[in-house]
Parts: C-alpha cells; sequence; structure tokens
C-alpha cells in the first residue's frame, strides 16, 4: 500500500508541476546541500492529494490546510534516508505554529510531511531543524506566500 501511495504521490506531484508551469506558476520546490547531503523541500496545498489517498493515510484535504514535504539524500543519489525533522512556520506579524512531521517510507523512499494551516496569500517563514544521518544538526529556512484554491 505505501508503495501505491508513494507512486501515486510522485505521479500527482509530477502533474502538478506540469499543470502549475502551464499556468505560469512557480513550482514551490528546492534544496539546499549541507556537506554530502542535499536536502529537498516543497510546500503544497492537501487538495493536491487525491481524497483517496488522504482517507488511506488520515491526512486532512481542506482549503486553508497545506503540507510541507522535506526529503534527505546523498548527494547524487535519489534514495531517501531518515533523518530528525523538526521545525515551525511563521508569519508575518510572528505568530509561530509548530510544524508536525511524519515520516514516510516506501522501499527506497523516506520523506516527512507535516501538516499546517493558513490564510489565503499568508506568507510563512519555515524554520526547519535538521539532525543529518551523519549526526550533524543544520537548519534550513525559506518562505512561502499560500493561496486558496
Amino acid at each position: 500500500m505505501k508503495r501505491l501511495f508513494a507512486a501515486l504521490f510522485s505521479m500527482a506531484l509530477l502533474l502538478w508541476a506540469a499543470t502549475a508551469a502551464a499556468q505560469g506558476a512557480k513550482v514551490i520546490e528546492n534544496y539546499s546541500d549541507f556537506g554530502d547531503y542535499r536536502v529537498t523541500y516543497s510546500v503544497f496545498n492537501s487538495d493536491f492529494i487525491s481524497p483517496d489517498i488522504a482517507r488511506q493515510y488520515n491526512l486532512v484535504r481542506a482549503r486553508d490546510r497545506a503540507f510541507v514535504n522535506i526529503s534527505v539524500a546523498k548527494k547524487g543519489d535519489t534514495k531517501g534516508m531518515s533523518a530528525g525533522i523538526s521545525g515551525n512556520a511563521t508569519n508575518l506579524i510572528q505568530q509561530s505554529r509548530a510544524l508536525e512531521f511524519q515520516e514516510i517510507r516506501d522501499q527506497d523512499a523516506v520523506y516527512y510531511l507535516a501538516p499546517f494551516r493558513f490564510e489565503h496569500e499568508e506568507s510563512l517563514t519555515f524554520n526547519i531543524d535538521l539532525v543529518l544521518p551523519d549526526g550533524s544538526n543544520q537548519q534550513l529556512t525559506f518562505r512561502r506566500q499560500l493561496h486558496k484554491n
């Protein structure tokens, strides 16, 4: 089942990226390198996940919900690795909300999802604390503006 989820999730992500690009939207996915590791991160609205998959994995879909997705891999490798992931999201008036990451595993795929609520056109700064597989502590910070679909 998890393999099916990962395959559907990957296909949905590619479809979403193609649709967003076709509509002139920016694909919200980036990466940062920390030594031998690449940390890939993205933010997406919860309605991006199909209702069936959301039910299966107890994920809430709503216009005011989104997910932060984080994955860690060795540079040059797509095989995900376990890591310690925690963090928060802070809006422009410095209201902070904790992010609770759930580890998702599917064979070689390991990634972390954290759900959160947002206001239309809200700009959030994400502060992510990482403990990489080598034991080093790193911090990742990025900002996204979110829109309700």
